[in-house]
Parts: C-alpha cells; structure tokens; sequence
C-alpha cells in the first residue's frame, strides 16, 4: 500500500454530491406532481405572467416563449420574462406557479430591490472566479505556489458570494409570486398550498447548490493547508 494516497477531501465532493441529488430529486419529483394538476383558473403560465405584471402597474416587460424545460428566467436587461416550454403554454398549477416566480423577479426588478442589483452586479466576477479559479488553483498545488492558491481561493469565493447573494433574491421573489397569485385570484387559497410546494422545491436547488460550493471551497482551504505542510 506504500506509495497510495488517499485524498480525504472527497469526502466533502461526496457529500456535496448527495446534497444536490436529493433537492434535484426533490424539484422533480414536485414538479412532475404539479404538472399533472391543472389550475382552477385554466390560465396559462403566459397568461398568468401577463396577468400578475399588468397587475403589478409593470407594462415594460414582454413575456416570451424559450426553449427547453425549466429554463424560465426573468431577463433585467431585455426587459423580459422567459417562460420555457413546459410553462408558457401550460395551465398545470407548476407552470402557473414558475410564471408568476419570474415575475416576481421583474417586480424586484421594478421595485429595486438591493439584493437583486447586487447580484447583477457581482455576475461578471462571479463567472470568472467560477471558471478559472480551479485551474488557477491546481496550478498553485502543482507548482506549491502559495500566493496562486490564495488567489484561486480569493477567486472561488466571488463564485459561492454570488450564490449566497442569490438566496435571499430567489425567496423574495417565490414570495411575491405567491402574494400576487393569490390577490389576482389566479389561484385558490388551496391552490396556493400546492404553488408553495413547487417553489420551495426549487428554492432549496439553490440551497443545494449554495452547500456544495461552501464544500468545494473548504476543500480547497484544506487542500491548501496540506500543501503548505508539505512545503
């Protein structure tokens, strides 16, 4: 056995893995429930969409068809809410549910809520750091370069800021949804129980995510800190 290591940090991989498979299984799960329950109003979620901003005074968003399924997203610099296929034109209670989340998200928009602007902000940096802070890293491990493994470190962290900074705008924004739903009588009170369901199953994806990053950068200050007692 002379000569095998064993890297104790996967650990950390492991269990950031199972973390992010149990909410993935989860949303899925929830929203294959949902997708099969048809909302009481019989809108769909474009409909919706349009409903809850026009009722929220926004007239300066459109709301768009996108391909895929569960690519909805609300566009800040478009001015636009980007419904995917299995929410555009569907009136299941999931789809409902999506549509009125990213108009909660133009409503922040609309509304300017600080997190949101503070997220939009750190993006450009988020990317990079998430991008080449790895590679920067196993470059400082290789070469036992301290001040590169700081900087890969420094770089990784702008990444788990941002999906920190991401919570509290997602929350929010299920939050008005939820709020609008119900004083736009889209959905029932009863109704509203399910909507809850599906979007607290999606919140906790970032949750997921959020954890498995906070993992990687513990690795990565551990693995850090074996190099440096190997120097």
């Amino acid at each position: 056995m002379y000569g095998f290591y064993f890297d104790r940090t996967y650990f950390l991989l492991i269990i950031a893995a199972l973390i992010s498979l149990g909410a993935s299984a989860l949303l899925k799960k929830t929203y294959s429930t949902y997708s099969r329950v048809r909302s009481h109003s019989g809108l769909t979620g474009e409909e919706t969409a349009r409903r809850i901003l026009r009722s929220a005074g926004i007239n300066d968003v459109q709301v768009v068809a996108v391909q895929g399924s569960l690519t909805d997203h609300y566009d800040p610099r478009s001015h636009k809410v980007c419904l995917s296929e299995t929410t555009y034109g569907q009136t299941s209670l999931a789809a409902v549910s999506v549509a009125a989340h990213e108009c909660g998200h133009a409503i922040q928009h609309a509304h300017n809520y600080a997190p949101l602007n503070i997220r939009s902000a750190i993006v450009p940096v988020a990317n990079i750091g998430a991008n080449l802070s790895w590679p920067i890293f196993v470059v400082g491990l290789i070469l036992s370069m301290r001040p590169v493994l700081m900087i890969g470190i420094l770089m990784f962290s702008l990444a788990v800021l941002f999906q920190l900074v991401t919570l509290p705008v997602e929350f929010n924004a299920s939050s008005r949804a939820l709020v609008m739903l119900e004083q736009t009588g889209t959905l029932s009170p009863e109704e509203n129980k399910g909507a809850r369901k599906v979007l607290t199953a999606a919140a906790l994806t970032y949750v997921a995510a959020l954890a498995g990053s906070v993992l990687q950068l513990l690795r990565m200050i551990a693995l850090a800190g074996g190099n440096r007692r190997d120097d």
